[in-house]
């Protein structure tokens, strides 16, 4: 009995530190694989981000509501929800905002550059990421916009 009390003891205490109980993580060869339902499931064999010590780096992301798994219409409303979908999965991984880094965003079309640009600084206060911006000549899913993030915490 006492043994099962201190593996109880110890699991609750390993999980006090996660940011969310719907948050799933694996652990492989030092990488911790980051999920959370509050973004939409990967669509193929990769992690919504990967953490490797105080680096995130998380998968694109479509404009894809992940209750429904259907794109938003429209540039600006792709964008704000591709936002929040790399929103919560920095807070499955108990990253914010702030720790962002790096962007990559991919446009089906770079006419959209001006829209997607007003969302996208909604998210980003005092100095904005790195960033680079590409027009793809198909997006998955045929979304207008896909970003990636890298963050980075400091110590």
């Amino acid at each position: 009995m006492k043994r099962v009390l201190a593996l109880v003891l110890m699991l609750f205490t390993l999980g006090a530190g996660a940011k969310r109980d719907s948050a799933a993580t694996q652990v492989h060869k030092g990488r911790q694989a980051i999920s959370t339902p509050d973004a939409p499931a990967a669509i193929g064999p990769y992690s919504q981000a990967i953490r490797v010590g105080d680096a995130l780096y998380l998968a694109g992301q479509l404009g894809m509501d992940p209750s429904t798994g259907k794109l938003a219409d429209g540039i600006e409303a792709q964008t704000r929800q591709a936002m929040q979908n790399l929103n919560a999965v920095l807070d499955a991984a108990g990253f914010t905002m702030d720790d962002v880094v790096q962007c990559q965003i991919f446009l089906r079309d770079l006419d959209h550059y001006a829209a997607m640009n007003a969302v996208y600084a909604q998210h980003f206060a005092g100095a904005p990421p790195a960033r680079a911006v590409v027009q793809a000549a198909r997006i998955p899913r045929d979304a207008d916009v896909e970003i990636m993030m890298v963050a980075m915490r400091s110590r």
